[in-house]
């Protein structure tokens, strides 16, 4: 069988408001904002990334209120997304001083250094670095 040379391009999450996402993810995250796009009628194409991965992150802005329910709470309280760092002490630390909220200390693990961290809306992320 033949496999095709696949990836995650983007994986959407849901928020409140566009402009404020933008600026955690930004601002707080040290993310580039790569395409802002207005599709009318309120809905925008936002797309932000980490590094030049190839995977970014859709702000998708809830419509209704299945959708504002799921704001905060994409994976029903798990670690929703694990952003892999090659210096961890240096982004955690910035991190911090730009108010980011963490649920625990740093702690080192078998795979690697490691830290859970909450997203403006209180999704569950983890910082890492693996060995």
């Amino acid at each position: 069988m033949k496999t095709n040379d696949r990836q995650i391009m983007h994986i959407t999450l849901v928020v409140r408001d566009y402009d404020e996402a933008i600026g955690f993810y930004t601002e707080k995250l040290g993310f580039k904002l790569t395409a802002d796009i207005d599709q009318g009628g309120g809905k925008r194409w936002v797309l932000v990334t980490p590094n030049e991965s190839g995977c970014n992150i859709l702000l998708g802005k809830a419509k209704n209120e299945r959708e504002k329910q799921a704001i905060g709470n994409q994976t029903g309280g798990r670690v929703f997304l694990f952003l892999q760092t090659d210096d961890f002490w240096n982004d955690y630390n910035s991190m911090k001083a730009k108010g980011v909220v963490f649920r625990e200390q740093p702690r080192e693990e078998e795979y690697g250094t490691v830290v859970v961290f909450e997203d403006l809306y209180g999704n569950l992320w983890d910082l890492l670095q693996m060995k």
